[in-house]
């Protein structure tokens, strides 16, 4: 009888040990399965598609780096030029490479808020007038995984006390069984 008690106590800790381990816990939107999110806040971008291109921009402080490819197939855009007008500032990327990358670089940091984006892709015979937007709110909202961090925990305390007073009524028992 003593066997099967030690055993079933023995059990109720292993549960309680792997319910109070965060690394198995899994939050919202997390899968074990997922690559590793690479560190760093993201950086503001901007999307733009017609029929013939794909345009996407990338804003790193003053420095924007543009991306053109075909929209069919996916394929960077070569010997293109682009004229790009983002909000009130107007602007000719040059070309970084040939494998459909151009860069521009700003005279002043952008102001946060909702900025649109107009930019005129002439490559060969084919032009074309691609539009977007550029979201500098993107980081508002970057602490609230961080003041979320302690539900795990509070949850895995209140499971470790309620573990707890179980084993201390368990023995308890034991002991006014056995006097």
């Amino acid at each position: 009888m003593l066997f099967f008690t030690f055993i079933r106590h023995r059990g109720l800790i292993a549960a309680m040990a792997l319910a109070l381990t965060p690394a198995l816990w899994a939050g919202e939107g997390h899968s074990h399965d997922a690559p590793a999110a690479a560190a760093g806040p993201e950086l503001p971008r901007f999307h733009a598609v017609s029929e013939d291109f794909e345009l996407v921009g990338v804003l790193q402080g003053k420095q924007l780096t543009l991306y053109l490819d075909h929209a069919a197939d996916n394929r960077p855009v070569k010997n293109a030029t682009l004229e790009l007008e983002l909000g009130p500032l107007k602007l000719r990327p040059t070309p970084h490479g040939e494998d459909g990358e151009f860069e521009a670089t700003l005279a002043e940091a952008l102001k946060p808020g909702t900025i649109p984006v107009t930019v005129t892709v002439s490559a060969g015979a084919q032009s074309d007038l691609l539009a977007g937007e550029l979201d500098l709110h993107a980081d508002e909202h970057g602490d609230d995984a961080a003041a979320l961090a302690w539900k795990p925990w509070a949850a895995g305390a209140l499971i470790a006390a309620a573990g707890a007073a179980v084993l201390l009524s368990l023995r308890a028992r034991r002991q006014g069984v056995a006097a």
